[in-house]
C-alpha cells in the first residue's frame, strides 16, 4: 500500500516536530515537509502534492481557514484541521471552506493516525467533543433540519453520521452492508447539495448547512 502523504502546517515548532516525528515512525505515512503558516505549506503543496494537510487554524500570515480555502479550491489535497479551540464559529468557517475533519491537539499518536487515515479514505471526521458540544447548542434552540422527503432508514444513518459512528458501524448497527451505507450516504450527500458527512453532521446538529 501507497504511503499517505502529509504536509504539516502549524506555527508551534513543538507540535510540529511532535507530529512530524509521529508519523515518520509509521510505515504507512510520509511527512513531505512542514509549515509555520498557510502559505508556506500551499508552496510545499504545490512542489509535491500530498494526500492530507495537517492544518492549524490560528497562524500568522495566512491562517488555517484561508489556507484550506485555497488547498480545496485548487486541488492540492484534503485537509484535517487542528486546533487547541473548540469554537463553533471556527468549526463551521472550516468546514465552510472544504475541510474534511476537525480534531482538537489533545489526541493520542493512534488517533491522530486513525484519523488521517479516515479522511484519506473519503469519511469527514469531527472531535467528538466538538460533536458533544454541537448537541448540547442544538438542545437550546430549534433544529431546523427538515425530516421530510427522508425515508426512515435514510434518517437513522443521518443520525449515525451525527453520532460519529463510521460506515462499517452503522452497516452493524442497522444489518446491512457497508456498501449499501454507502449508496445512502451518497443519496443524502445529493439531496441536500453537501460534499461530505461532516458538513451533513453539522447540519443535523444545527440546522446549518456549511456546503
Amino acid at each position: 500500500m501507497d504511503k499517505i502523504k502529509v504536509i504539516i502546517a502549524d506555527d508551534s515548532d513543538f507540535v510540529r516536530d511532535g507530529m512530524r516525528i509521529i508519523l515518520e515512525v509509521d510505515d504507512d505515512f510520509e511527512v513531505l515537509g512542514c509549515a509555520s503558516n498557510g502559505r508556506d505549506a500551499i508552496e510545499l503543496a504545490k512542489k509535491t502534492p500530498p494526500d492530507i494537510f495537517l492544518m492549524d487554524i490560528q497562524m500568522p500570515g495566512m491562517n488555517g481557514i484561508e489556507a484550506t480555502k485555497y488547498v480545496v479550491e485548487n486541488n492540492l489535497g484534503k485537509v484535517l484541521i487542528l486546533t487547541t479551540f473548540d469554537d463553533d464559529e471556527l468549526v463551521q468557517d472550516a468546514l465552510r471552506n472544504g475541510a474534511r475533519g476537525y480534531l482538537i491537539k489533545n489526541h493520542t499518536p493512534e488517533h491522530l493516525k486513525q484519523m488521517i487515515k479516515s479522511v484519506h479514505n473519503g469519511t469527514g471526521v469531527m472531535e467528538e467533543a466538538i460533536l458533544e458540544n454541537f448537541a448540547k447548542n442544538t438542545m437550546a434552540k430549534a433544529n431546523s433540519f427538515n425530516e421530510e422527503g427522508y425515508t426512515a432508514r435514510e434518517l437513522d444513518i443521518i443520525k449515525a453520521i451525527a453520532e460519529g459512528l463510521s460506515n462499517k458501524e452503522i452497516a452493524g448497527r442497522l444489518f446491512i452492508t457497508e456498501g449499501t451505507v454507502k449508496n445512502y450516504i451518497t443519496s443524502i450527500l445529493a439531496k441536500e447539495n453537501l460534499s461530505h458527512r461532516t458538513a451533513l453532521a453539522v447540519y443535523y446538529l444545527t440546522g446549518k448547512k456549511q456546503g
